[in-house]
């Protein structure tokens, strides 16, 4: 039996999820969790075959909790998503996760992905993969980015400077730099574009 958890904080996807698993012979569904942290939680203490992990959960979300069981556990993770953009496929391979696929594929597919990982291999939806494959390369400079990361909670002009060692004015340069870049009129919708690109 391939024993796998389940997080997801949308109780109508896990639990249909979960019961369309639960008819498979060879799966067993040892865990259901609403978050990343009770997630990883779970994963300690269950230790299952396969953890299958929505990207877009409050708190800790499903690749953060990835990377956690992945350097704790010898489970292996299948990251499942709504929002299957290439900067999000980079991170979660980076985290270390064995499978990556949308929500909207049929339930028979993700219990083959369980299978296929289970058995040591890894899965990558082909038409993500095709699309990060072609996403354009980061036209940000690396100073650019850590301005954009120093300021991702929405830090001031002068708290960014602070942390980078850097004037204020420096700061306010490369934020003018970046937006005439991306062709965007505010930082945190050039945080937002870096995000879903990968490139922080």
């Amino acid at each position: 039996m391939i024993r796998v958890l389940l997080a997801d904080d949308e109780d109508m996807i896990r639990t249909a999820l979960a019961a369309l698993l639960r008819l498979e012979e060879d799966i067993e569904v040892v865990g259901e969790c609403v978050d990343g942290e009770q997630a990883v939680a779970a994963a300690l203490r269950l230790q299952p075959d396969v953890c299958l992990f929505d990207v877009e959960m409050p708190g800790l979300d499903g690749i953060d909790a990835a990377a956690r069981v992945r350097k704790q556990t010898r489970s292996r993770v299948v990251a499942v998503t709504r929002h299957a953009r290439p900067g999000v496929l980079r991170r979660a391979l980076q985290a270390g996760v064995d499978g990556f696929l949308p929500k909207s594929r049929p339930a028979q597919d993700v219990a083959d992905v369980i299978r296929q990982v289970a058995a040591g291999r890894r899965y990558v939806d082909p038409e993500i993969a095709a699309d990060a494959l072609a996403d354009e390369r980061s036209p940000l400079t690396d100073r650019e980015l850590d301005v954009l990361r120093a300021g991702a909670q929405g830090q001031t002009i002068a708290t960014i400077a602070r942390t980078l060692h850097l004037s204020p004015g420096t700061v306010r340069n490369h934020v003018s730099s970046i937006l005439g870049k991306l062709h965007l009129e505010t930082r945190q919708q050039a945080l937002l574009r870096a995000q879903e690109r990968g490139w922080i």
